[in-house]
């Protein structure tokens, strides 16, 4: 895997990115500061610059599926897909997939939630890049990588757009995983 910091201009790239996420105060309650991505997908130069980044770092990695979960994921996870010409693995809610599937819990700070697979959507060996937009916690990305493992798939490693470091959830996907971990772009988080 290329490491980022090899990349030609590489901070420029990142300050671009970082430019193009807006802050939201007190949203969506008071005392948080929402790291708005959706800003950057609104911004032509910001977006292609996001899949020519992950498209950079993963091109010589020979990632059979791309596995990400719905929404966001979804809407950086189709164009590097097609970049590298592998498949599309889309992880939904429950009762949102048609075929037969797997089922992953996970915790949140307030509560739990879960994540579906198909039953073959992923075939033994193969190479996976799990994706998403955001890094928090982590909770979302830990069920992917369970999840992807349960099909006997070889997760090559996590990538995100944006980690927000000090919630932990890398440090929880490198220890906890054995996985590791991409981030373009680091916020603090709260």
């Amino acid at each position: 895997m290329l490491n980022p910091a090899d990349i030609t201009d590489f901070n420029e790239k990142i300050s671009c990115l970082q430019a193009s996420i807006k802050s939201i105060p007190d949203f969506p309650k008071p005392g948080i500061l929402f790291r708005d991505i959706t800003s950057l997908c609104e911004n032509a130069k910001a977006f292609k610059l996001t899949t020519d980044l992950f498209t950079e770092i993963f091109k010589d990695e020979k990632i059979d599926k791309i596995v990400c979960a719905e929404a966001r994921g979804f809407v950086f996870g189709a164009p590097l897909a097609n970049r590298l010409d592998c498949g599309l693995v889309l992880v939904r809610k429950p009762g949102k997939l048609p075929r037969q599937t797997l089922s992953e819990s996970y915790d949140l700070e307030y509560g739990s939630n879960e994540l579906q697979i198909n039953k073959d959507a992923i075939r033994p060996g193969e190479r996976v890049l799990v994706l998403d937009d955001l890094l928090a916690t982590g909770g979302t990305v830990e069920a992917m990588v369970k999840l992807t493992r349960r099909l006997k798939g070889e997760v090559v490693a996590a990538g995100f757009v944006l980690e927000l470091y000090d919630l932990g959830g890398a440090d929880r996907l490198r220890q906890d995983c054995q996985v590791k971990v991409v981030s373009l772009v680091k916020f603090p988080g709260h």
